[in-house]
């Protein structure tokens, strides 16, 4: 079994993506199987995927459709699958919205990456709790 966070992000700014995901891969447990820069392409995504990752990233301003709507398609998730958003328009209107759709935590982008490094180490460990010492 592989014990990092299997990370799935979508996100549609190539910089922000490419520098999301060495960040992740470098500071946590994590191993990005993919990403989308459309509504679309991650609602597909999710629906030939129902198993098989443990973290959703998502930006709620995409190239096509919205980051709510792949919100809205996450909602079938299984209780280890934990769903975010990273965003720069983290406002409390938009906190709760999220909330509605049962996001587990929203960041902003401009001041919350170690925020969600934080979350994702926390994460890893809740999926593969180390052993105790004897």
């Amino acid at each position: 079994m592989d014990s990092r966070l299997q990370t799935y992000v979508v996100e549609d700014n190539l910089t922000i993506r490419e520098n999301l995901i060495g960040t992740l891969e470098e500071l946590t447990p994590t191993t990005v199987v993919g990403f989308a820069e459309t509504e679309g392409v991650a609602r597909a995504w999710l629906d030939g995927h129902a198993e098989g990752w443990n973290l959703i990233v998502v930006d709620l301003f995409l190239k096509q459709g919205s980051g709510l709507g792949v919100l809205q398609a996450c909602q079938r998730r299984g209780p280890g699958q934990k769903v975010v958003v990273l965003s720069n328009y983290a406002t409390p209107d938009i906190r709760r919205r999220c909330a509605d759709f049962g996001v587990d935590a929203v960041f902003d982008k401009s001041n919350e990456i170690e925020a969600l490094v934080d979350f994702c180490l926390s994460q890893a460990r809740a999926l593969h709790p180390s052993p105790k010492a004897e």
